[in-house]
């Protein structure tokens, strides 16, 4: 009888783990208020708008699935009980009604929450010793995803009580058996996140409309936050843990009106499918320009970002000139001929050996859906400046 409960313990735990993977199988898609509106510009009124946008843009049907509602929903103070509330200025009917909206659209919920004691503003609102007070509570409004912001705690956060805080988390949310995604913000890589979230950051705050405009590369004077290109080279660090239903996360996008002309969103984008990473839009989609919308809706780039073969990576840097390369599961390669010069075009050259390629090969332009001929070398192209090739070499 003994061992026919532990087989029966066994075959629980695997089942449980393989859901776990099977939830984030390829890197989540989705939306998030953070980049575009900040902690004060969000209400119930313009979060049902996005929603709407969002599906009837086409964004959805995209694959664009997670609603995610960022720091500011809440109130400053807790119920008398622990419990989360909602702003009652912004949020009047509450959390429960928001997410039974964007289920009846088609779209899964997320919302943000901290474990700490505060939020990263200072308010008395965090999880921490009242855990599963809050997970029920994102449980019974119906959540899909978890970002958990590791913010502040009174007494500081040391590792060991971070880790074990964020494996309190990831244990009740399985607990209570809701399909959640859980999503970890903790600024920077650590080698557990992989046995405890789906997704996580591997970096700092990327620089967005929210904190005064994006930046493709470089550093704005005095600021905390991080170009695209710097996000890019540090979540490439940590390109080989990626995979199997886990997703190392360098931030939401900044496509749209944020600061970038539209070569670097289109080399943003790109780069952000070549990496595997979690697609969390950050942008208006209430008022999206015909160009940004072609970006972020292509087929032929979501389709390299949704391949789970692997995290791609950059294989080539001399000076401004980078290549990246995702190998896919048919065995093609997706590449990116990346200029990061802000003057100066130019001229690119990777070859088939490079990219673990042999044999006679077709070139095709991602962004243009169009064939570009057939190498048996190499691809060699003029690149202008702060722009890319994203091509698939198959």
């Amino acid at each position: 009888m003994r061992s026919v409960i532990i087989l029966f313990l066994v075959i629980s735990i695997n089942a449980y783990s393989q859901n776990e993977k099977s939830l984030a199988a390829s890197p989540p898609m989705g939306w998030n208020s953070w980049n575009w509106f900040g902690k004060h510009a969000i209400t119930e009124a313009n979060m049902r708008e996005c929603m709407d946008a969002i599906v009837e843009e086409g964004l959805l049907e995209a694959g664009y699935e997670y609603f995610v509602i960022d720091g500011g929903w809440r109130d400053t103070r807790l119920g008398k009980n622990g419990e989360l509330l909602p702003n009652p200025e912004r949020f009047p009917q509450g959390i429960k009604a928001l997410a039974d909206y964007a289920h009846s659209k088609g779209l899964k919920f997320g919302l943000h929450t901290v474990p700490g004691t505060h939020d990263c503003g200072g308010d008395p609102v965090g999880g921490f010793g009242i855990e599963e007070i809050h997970v029920q509570q994102f449980a019974d409004w119906g959540v899909d995803l978890i970002k958990l912001d590791k913010c502040r705690h009174s007494d500081g956060w040391d590792e060991v009580l971070l880790r074990q805080t964020y494996e309190k988390w990831h244990n009740l949310i399985q607990k209570h058996g809701r399909d959640i995604v859980f999503s970890i913000s903790a600024y920077t890589w650590r080698d557990w996140y992989p046995e405890v979230g789906q997704m996580a950051r591997t970096t700092g705050d990327i620089e967005a409309k929210v904190t005064g405009g994006a930046i493709f590369d470089g550093k704005k004077p005095q600021s905390h936050y991080h170009s695209v290109m710097h996000i890019a080279e540090v979540n490439n660090q940590w390109a080989s843990f990626a995979g199997n239903g886990y997703w190392n996360d360098p931030d939401m996008m900044v496509t749209g009106d944020q600061g970038l002309n539209e070569e670097e969103q289109k080399a943003h984008f790109a780069l952000w499918c070549i990496m595997s990473s979690p697609l969390m839009l950050g942008n208006d989609p209430r008022i999206m320009t015909s160009s940004e919308k072609d970006i972020i809706t292509n087929k032929l780039a979501i389709s390299v970002n949704q391949d789970p073969t692997e995290q791609g990576r950059r294989i080539i840097k001399d000076g401004n000139v980078e290549v990246w390369m995702k190998k896919l599961k048919d065995d093609s390669r997706a590449v990116l001929l990346l200029n990061r010069d802000p003057e100066k075009t130019k001229n690119i050259e990777v070859t088939l050996e490079e990219l673990g390629l042999s044999g006679e090969r077709q070139i095709t332009d991602i962004y243009k859906s169009k064939t570009l001929g057939k190498t048996t070398k190499s691809i060699s192209r003029k690149i202008q400046p702060r722009s890319g090739l994203f091509v698939i070499i198959g």
